[in-house]
């Protein structure tokens, strides 16, 4: 049987910007290819292009590493349906691995042993209408649902489905993040504030750190 490939824009290691380990070093996995175009994107450059990588390959690279933690990121890394396997590799090595996903793709074959970071796709995004809602239930106590908001109309739309996916309920890490050049961050926190919103905002500490490069 040949060799299982990926196609991979970078292999990076940095701090975690986001989600609940962030700060702590992190080796990136950025797979190539994505089916949505949000409003905000960051990473276009990984919509095309990336280079045929084989596991094995990967795996070694990481390992090179010494990191503890992983995310496979992308683009969407779920739009190559050999990430699975991937995800399952690192996993039996031992890492401490996170998916971050659009959550346009069923995450339903993801291994349960990763931390999936599920991105609902707001108004402002211009990519609403992809949301697979289905994803919601099978998520895990340990995963992770983000909000990247635009403006106020965002913020109250993302506050309005914690309550309609029975959000609050749960013990899911819920995240908000402003959209960098949109949305004042001291305005977001005054509203989560003001609301009393169990939820984390979070900023990108890797851009703060490094500014808006590539590989960071």
């Amino acid at each position: 049987m040949a060799q299982e490939t990926l196609r991979v824009t970078e292999i990076f290691y940095s701090l975690q910007g986001e989600t609940s380990t962030t700060g702590l070093p992190t080796v990136f996995v950025r797979l190539t290819g994505c089916p949505l175009r949000c409003a905000y994107c960051d990473t276009e450059y990984a919509f095309y292009g990336g280079a045929k990588v084989a596991l094995e390959v990967i795996l070694e690279t990481v390992a090179s590493h010494r990191s503890r933690y992983v995310t496979v990121t992308g683009g969407e890394p779920l739009a190559q349906p050999a990430c699975l396997g991937l995800l399952s590799a690192l996993c039996d090595a031992g890492y401490r691995v996170s998916l971050e996903t659009s959550g346009a793709l069923d995450v339903a074959a993801v291994d349960p042993r990763v931390v999936v970071i599920l991105d609902i796709k707001t108004p402002g995004s211009g990519e609403v209408g992809r949301n697979l809602w289905s994803n919601i239930a099978l998520l895990k106590a340990r995963d992770e649902v983000k909000f990247v908001l635009c403006d106020r109309r965002d913020y109250d739309w993302a506050r309005m489905k914690l309550d309609e996916l029975g959000l609050r309920e749960t013990d899911l890490e819920i995240l908000f993040s402003p959209s960098q050049g949109q949305l004042s961050p001291q305005d977001l926190a005054d509203w989560i504030l003001a609301d009393h919103l169990a939820v984390r905002m979070q900023l990108q500490l890797h851009k703060q750190v490094w500014g808006d490069v590539a590989g960071r």
